[in-house]
C-alpha cells in the first residue's frame, strides 16, 4: 500500500506542483501517471522535441534517415510486432496504466520508420505493424481515461491501415473507435461507425473478426437502446463464429474470441437490456473465464452486478462490485472504476 499525505496537504502539493514551486517526487509521479493517463514527460511539463528540422542543404541527414529506414527488414518488422505482442500480454494481465511510456516510445519508433521509408515494399509492412500498435495504444488510453489520446491513436491506426492496404486492421480500428463515441454519450453515432467498420472490412474479413464486429455492434446497440438490432447482431455473431476452443485469429492477432468469450459478451448485452437471462449467461462465462484476462474479468464482474441489480438482488450485486473494484484497482482501469461507481450509486 502506498502512503500519501493528508487531503489538506495534498491540496497544497497540487497548488505548488501547478505553480512550479515543488517538484513532483517519483512516488507521487507514479500515482499521477496512472491516475491521469499521461507520460512522464507530459506530467513534468517536458515537451519532447520533434525530429530535428533538416538544415538548409542538409541532404546528408535526410539520406541517412532514408537509408536507415530502407534497412528495416522483415526481421525488424517482426521485432516490432513481437514488441506489440509483449505489450498486449502485459496489458491483458496487469492493465494499461504502467505501459503509457513504453507504448509511447514504441509508437514513436514505428512512426519514425514509416516517415522515412520510401518504397512500398518497406512502407507497407511497417504501416501494418503501426496499425496494430496504434490500435492497442488507443484501447489502453481509453482504459486509462485519456479519451482524446485514444481518439488520436485510433486515427493514427486507421491511417496506417490504409497505407498498408489492410482492410481488416482498418475495420478493427474503426469499430473500437466507436466505443469512444459510446463512452462520450453518442451511442447512436457509435452504431453508425461500427456498421461502417463492417462495410470497410467487406469480404476481406476473417470469420472470427466478423463475429467480433457483430458482437461489438450488439453491445453498442444495447447502449443505444435498440434491442431488436441488438438481438439480430448477436445472432449474426453466433452464426459466423468458427467452432472450437481456439481464441486467436491468425490473421488478426488482436482478436480473441471463441464461444466462451461470446457467451460473456452476450451476457453483457443482456445485462444492459435488463434481460433476466443475463445472469445465467454471465455465470457460465465466469466459470470458464481465462485468469489471464484480468481486465476482462473486471468487466464481467460489473456485468454480473448490473444483472443482479436489475433483479433487485443487492447482496449479490455488492459482492461482484467488490471483486470488480479489486481487479480494476489491480489493473488501474479508470474506465472500469467509472462504471463501478455508476453501478454503486444504484445500490
Amino acid at each position: 500500500m502506498v502512503t500519501i499525505a493528508s487531503t489538506a496537504s495534498l491540496r497544497v502539493y497540487v497548488s505548488e506542483w501547478e505553480n512550479g514551486k515543488r517538484p513532483i517526487s517519483e512516488r507521487y509521479a507514479k500515482i499521477l501517471r496512472a491516475l491521469l493517463g499521461v507520460t512522464d514527460d507530459e506530467l513534468h511539463g517536458r515537451h519532447v522535441a520533434p525530429v530535428e528540422a533538416l538544415q538548409t542543404g542538409g541532404y546528408d541527414e535526410l539520406i541517412t534517415r532514408i537509408d536507415s529506414a530502407r534497412s528495416v527488414s522483415l526481421t525488424m518488422v517482426k521485432t516490432f510486432m513481437d514488441q506489440t505482442e509483449l505489450l498486449r500480454t502485459v496489458d491483458r494481465r496487469m492493465g494499461a496504466a504502467s505501459l503509457i511510456d513504453q507504448m509511447t516510445g514504441h509508437l514513436s519508433t514505428l512512426e519514425e520508420a514509416l516517415t522515412f521509408a520510401v518504397l512500398p515494399g518497406t512502407r507497407r509492412p511497417v504501416a501494418r505493424a503501426l496499425a496494430g500498435a496504434a490500435t492497442l495504444a488507443a484501447w489502453q488510453a481509453l482504459d486509462a481515461g485519456s479519451v482524446e489520446r485514444a481518439w488520436r491513436h485510433y486515427e493514427l491506426g486507421k491511417r496506417a491501415a490504409k497505407e498498408a492496404d489492410e482492410p481488416m486492421y482498418l475495420a478493427h480500428a474503426t469499430a473500437e473507435q466507436a466505443y469512444v463515441l459510446c463512452d462520450a454519450g453518442r451511442p447512436a453515432m457509435a452504431v453508425e461507425l461500427v456498421r461502417d467498420a463492417q462495410r470497410v472490412g467487406g469480404r476481406m474479413m476473417s470469420p472470427r473478426l466478423q463475429a467480433w464486429l457483430y458482437a461489438a455492434e450488439a453491445e453498442i446497440c444495447a447502449k443505444a437502446e435498440m434491442p431488436d438490432d441488438c438481438e439480430r447482431a448477436l445472432e449474426k455473431a453466433i452464426n459466423v463464429l468458427p467452432p472450437g476452443e481456439e481464441t486467436r485469429d491468425p490473421d488478426m492477432l488482436s482478436i480473441f474470441l471463441n464461444e466462451g468469450h461470446l457467451t460473456r459478451w452476450r451476457g453483457n448485452v443482456l445485462a444492459q437490456l435488463g434481460d433476466d437471462d443475463a445472469v445465467s449467461s454471465l455465470y457460465l462465462a465466469l466459470d470458464s473465464a481465462d485468469p489471464e484476462f484480468v481486465r476482462a474479468t473486471a468487466g464481467l464482474r460489473c456485468d454480473l452486478a448490473q444483472a443482479h441489480l436489475a433483479r433487485e438482488e443487492y447482496d449479490q450485486a455488492h459482492t461482484h462490485l467488490r471483486e470488480a473494484r479489486l481487479l480494476a484497482n489491480r489493473t488501474g482501469s479508470v474506465r472500469h472504476r467509472r462504471r463501478i461507481e455508476q453501478l454503486t450509486q444504484r445500490m
